[in-house]
């Protein structure tokens, strides 16, 4: 098959299986937000099954080790719509902090809410700040892992966006570690691009980065062990090609 075809089938299966298990978990809304976690962990298996047989892309994590069983803050070069699926498969309860818009749509909202993930309105100001903190100390408190995006939205390879503030509030208000992870997956689903490469996308989490460093120094070397690991890893897959 040729890019083109297996770049359709994909994007056919990843939107009609997206749609049938948003329906089919709507019951599990009734329950604890473990069955809501569980349909999501469902949801992005088969993501990733279809990734693999239409597309050839596989997935690699590396570095599992410095993973602490929790709690900790998972600070993510973001590159890919794949950064965000991988976390119901890799931890087990994440906590994510994501924008607040995307509570107000319809169904995906709702698992949003029932699995007490972190909004966050970025047009709020310091409450907004205030909010986020302690939704992610109740997470906290809960053993959950919190899923956080340092730059905010998603970076094209081989770029570094603005690191914004948020990761660092979260260092320093919750004291406990932060795992830096470093990704290549825009080399292969690039942002809003309708085809996908085949190959393999590499996940790295770093060792940690222990609670203590004041904010200018745990940003600086938050900053340059994600993006030292991110450039390596898109030089490795660059010399496979």
């Amino acid at each position: 098959m040729t890019g083109l075809v297996r770049a359709t089938l994909f994007n056919v299966w990843f939107f009609g299986w997206t749609i049938v298990a948003l329906l089919f978990f709507i019951p599990a809304l009734a329950l604890p937000r473990q069955a809501v976690m569980f349909g999501q962990r469902v949801w992005a298996r088969g993501v990733n099954l279809g990734m693999r047989w239409l597309v050839g892309l596989r997935y690699e994590v590396r570095g599992k080790h410095h993973l602490p069983p929790g709690p900790a803050i998972i600070a993510s070069k973001h590159q890919s719509a794949w950064d965000t699926i991988i976390w119901h498969l890799e931890v087990p309860d994440p906590a994510v902090v994501m924008k607040r818009e995307l509570l107000n749509i319809p169904v995906y909202g709702w698992y949003c809410r029932h699995t007490r993930q972190i909004p966050i309105d970025r047009g709020a100001g310091a409450s907004a700040l205030k909010n986020m903190l302690y939704s992610a100390a109740a997470a906290r408190d809960l053993n959950r892992h919190i899923i956080i995006f340092p730059e905010g939205t998603r970076v094209a390879p081989g770029q570094t966006g603005s690191y914004l503030p948020g990761a660092a509030a979260l260092y320093r208000h919750l004291d406990i570690p932060v795992v830096p992870v470093a990704v290549n997956s825009g080399l292969f689903w690039g942002r809003n691009a309708f085809r996908k490469r085949p190959g393999t996308i590499v996940l790295e989490y770093l060792e940690p980065i222990p609670p203590g460093l004041d904010r200018k120094a745990f940003h600086a070397r938050l900053q340059a062990e994600i993006e030292t690991a991110t450039r390596r890893l898109e030089q490795e897959t660059g010399s496979a090609d």
